[in-house]
């Protein structure tokens, strides 16, 4: 049986928050590559590497501009995926495994071909296979505000199989920095994070909803973590993990789950000030004197190959076979060229690989650049073509009833009506 949407703009309304947010950090981004090669570039890598104190670790040193944004902004960034994931995985359009099994399937595919065509383009040169994750991250507000661009050609069931595929993109993500990109671990400040951990899931379990008392918590998790050497931000990760979550069964979201509360007050500031922030702070690459040897250097054409063939191919080819085979259905009101095109867009990995980018090459400042090269080489190539081929595509011919479906109807376990043809139809 299917109720009628309280608020029926709620997945409208997400959408079109990621779309300006997304809109936001391609601004940040284009105006911090002016700034860095302009008159002013002295000035902008002056201030983003502006040392403000205090020390907070030995390891890092005085806190900079730039380690503030990326180690301390960045983790209230991964405790909103955090909170995202735990939504979606508990609540959410990944609550069961049938509904799991195609983002899952694409997610992986689409980390692991990216990776696979980066270690054959430059792993085998000498310090760059630490490289590999760089290209397997999607950009969830970049490619959802470029596919913004098509307004109602777009159907929805894409935009919500490319917000689900990049949730699962970035569980992936956080695991990879937690696995690959930590320095040396101090195991008293890791028991220690280990232990506020605890704490903090045995407040959920005892029903306790304060999110100040969480919040506070999570301050020293984050310090722990900071100290640990594995990366501070995961700590957003984890202790959005142990925030309470009120399921919502035929509404968009409760008024009184702390999860639902803290998202909502979260996301204007991650979308609209953090993200581009970050964009701004790490995309200003100095063009002056770049030639095509550098541009075609094994690490930056790597990952450029990495995003925009290997996101595609992983993505679309593993989609196309878990069809064919009868894993999952197709996606209602699209055509395959239309989920070609955003297999495409999915090869738009800005935030994410940046911030790997960061983690990959410690102490090798040239190697970032050149990184920072491949990214934004991989992403605009990606999002252009990706942006072309949805504009030419033709619509599918149910496209205006998937539309209104997806607009109308939620189903009475509060998800989302499938946005998958049944796997009877024909591929």
């Amino acid at each position: 049986m299917a109720l009628r949407a309280p608020d029926r703009s709620a997945l409208r309304a997400f959408l079109d928050s990621e779309s300006a947010g997304g809109a936001l950090l391609i601004i940040a981004a284009i105006l911090a590559m002016i700034v860095a090669n302009s008159s002013l570039g002295d000035l902008y890598h002056g201030l983003i590497h502006a040392v403000t104190g205090p020390v907070l670790s030995d390891k890092l040193g005085p806190m900079t501009v730039h380690l503030w944004i990326n180690d301390g902004l960045m983790a209230i960034f991964f405790l909103l995926v955090g909170l995202e994931i735990k939504r979606e995985f508990v609540d959410g359009r990944l609550a069961r495994w049938d509904q799991r099994r195609l983002p899952m399937i694409a997610a992986a595919a689409g980390m692991a071909v990216p990776a696979l065509l980066y270690m054959l383009a430059a792993g085998s040169e000498p310090g760059l296979a630490q490289g590999w994750a760089i290209p397997a991250a999607t950009d969830i507000a970049f490619a959802i505000g470029v596919l913004a661009l098509l307004g109602r050609r777009a159907p929805t069931s894409l935009k919500l199989f490319l917000v689900t595929v990049a949730i699962v993109d970035d569980m992936g993500a956080v695991v990879i920095i937690a696995l690959f990109y930590t320095a040396k671990i101090n195991l008293i400040a890791l028991a220690a994070a280990a232990a506020m951990l605890a704490i903090m899931m045995l407040c959920n379990r005892m029903g306790l909803k304060s999110l100040i008392l969480y919040l506070l918590m999570a301050l020293i998790l984050w310090y722990a973590m900071l100290l640990s050497g594995v990366h501070a931000t995961i700590a957003g990760v984890l202790a959005a993990m142990t925030i309470p979550l009120e399921k919502t069964p035929g509404a968009p979201d409760s008024t009184t789950s702390p999860l639902h509360r803290l998202e909502h007050a979260l996301h204007p500031w991650v979308a609209f000030l953090i993200v581009p922030l970050f964009g701004f702070a790490n995309a200003g690459v100095d063009l002056g004197g770049l030639t095509a040897e550098q541009i075609f250097a094994p690490l930056p054409l790597g990952i450029a190959i990495g995003l925009f063939l290997g996101k595609q191919i992983g993505i679309f080819g593993s989609v196309w076979l878990a069809v064919k085979c009868g894993i999952a259905g197709r996606l209602r009101g699209a055509t395959w060229l239309q989920v070609y095109g955003v297999a495409i867009l999915c090869g738009i990995g800005f935030t994410m690989s940046l911030f790997i980018g960061g983690l990959a090459f410690p102490g090798a400042p040239l190697l970032v650049e050149e990184a920072k090269i491949g990214i934004l080489m991989g992403s605009l190539v990606a999002a252009l073509a990706g942006l072309a081929v949805l504009r030419l595509a033709p619509l599918h011919p149910q496209h205006e009833a998937a539309e209104r479906d997806v607009d109308g109807e939620i189903r009475a376990d509060g998800d989302v009506r499938d946005v998958a043809e049944p796997r009877s139809i024909p591929a």
